[in-house]
């Protein structure tokens, strides 16, 4: 930009003092506000996007009706779950009430305090060890290349094709044989396999994990230890991040396995105990257990919603990082 300068009786005028720099940055940032991009440019048109954006509200609408009628109804005593509008309140409110008979051992059938614990300790465990073990299977599977690499991938993919239902008589035999019925850790060895997170992991590695840095400290002589831990797990932490939250939601929403397995209260998880507390009041009608068991439900969301907003961060470095990489 050129300036502009002004003789005044023979001499050069002095140039304007410098703006402030509070000032020059809101000027800046004021010039740099461009306009919206049109939407022409995304090859969309405005009809179509009108569609996108009406069925995007009406999943969004779809997804948080259970989670509505969940929070209003832990207000409610039994009588007025069944009797009120579901979706709006009713008196007398109850919430505190229903909240401290939670974590009492109500008609002796176990507390939800008990298989709170049991769930955190599977899902952390479970969750972890699934991690662990898809970052190592994925990087190995993304960076070496030996004979049957291709076979045992495809063996670990269809793994996904066959439902826990099939499997289920010989999984109860085998867990009779080596003892693991009425264990913990036949609940967490199981779980700690996770076909999904291999693939998403080996994918991730391929995206992330340049094969040339690897390369290049192969030949300084770093070993394969200290490449994987030093070079390629911090650019693998979005995909792992995102694989321990899908390990960690699918062991804490485990309803089946730990069906097959446990048959002693006092070891069973929150979906488990839940489903118990509503079959008894189903059959004994007891005006305690079905506010318990919606309020219940209530508590067992919220910590998988506290470890989505914990983990969004890493997320969104994921999706730069692979931007970038491509």
């Amino acid at each position: 930009m050129s300036t502009v300068t002004v003789v005044s009786h023979g001499r050069a005028a002095e140039p304007p003092p410098p703006a402030q720099p509070g000032r020059r940055r809101r000027r800046r940032n004021r010039d740099d506000d461009t306009p919206e991009i049109p939407i022409e440019y995304y090859g969309l048109r405005r009809g179509t996007v009108t569609v996108i954006t009406v069925i995007c509200a009406a999943f969004a609408v779809f997804t948080l009706i259970p989670i509505v009628w969940i929070i209003i109804n832990s207000t409610k005593t039994q009588a007025n779950i069944f009797e009120s509008f579901g979706f709006w309140f009713s008196l007398p409110i109850v919430l505190g009430r229903n909240f401290s008979l939670l974590f009492q051992n109500v008609d002796g059938y176990g507390t939800y305090f008990q298989w709170f614990g049991n769930t955190a300790l599977y899902a952390v465990l479970g969750g972890g060890g699934a991690t662990a073990l898809a970052a190592l299977a994925g990087y190995g599977f993304a960076r070496f290349n030996f004979r049957t690499s291709r076979v045992l991938f495809y063996l670990v993919i269809a793994a996904l094709l066959v439902p826990i239902t099939a499997i289920t008589l010989p999984l109860y035999l085998t867990y009779a044989k080596v003892g693991l019925i009425n264990s913990i850790w036949g609940m967490i060895l199981p779980s700690m396999v996770s076909p999904v997170g291999v693939y998403l992991m080996k994918v991730f590695v391929e995206v992330s994990v340049p094969r040339e840095l690897i390369d290049a400290a192969r030949i300084d002589g770093a070993s394969e230890v200290r490449i994987f831990f030093r070079l390629a797990l911090p650019l693998m932490v979005p995909g792992l991040m995102t694989v321990l939250l899908l390990s960690v939601v699918g062991v804490w929403n485990n309803y089946f396995l730990p069906l097959i397995i446990f048959t002693q209260n006092h070891l069973y998880p929150l979906t488990v105990g839940l489903g118990l507390w509503s079959q008894r009041a189903q059959n004994s009608g007891n005006a305690e257990l079905f506010p318990l068991v919606v309020i219940g439900g209530l508590v067992t969301i919220i910590p998988l919603i506290a470890l989505f907003l914990i983990l969004q961060r890493y997320w969104r470095s994921g999706l730069l990082l692979g931007s970038i990489a491509n």
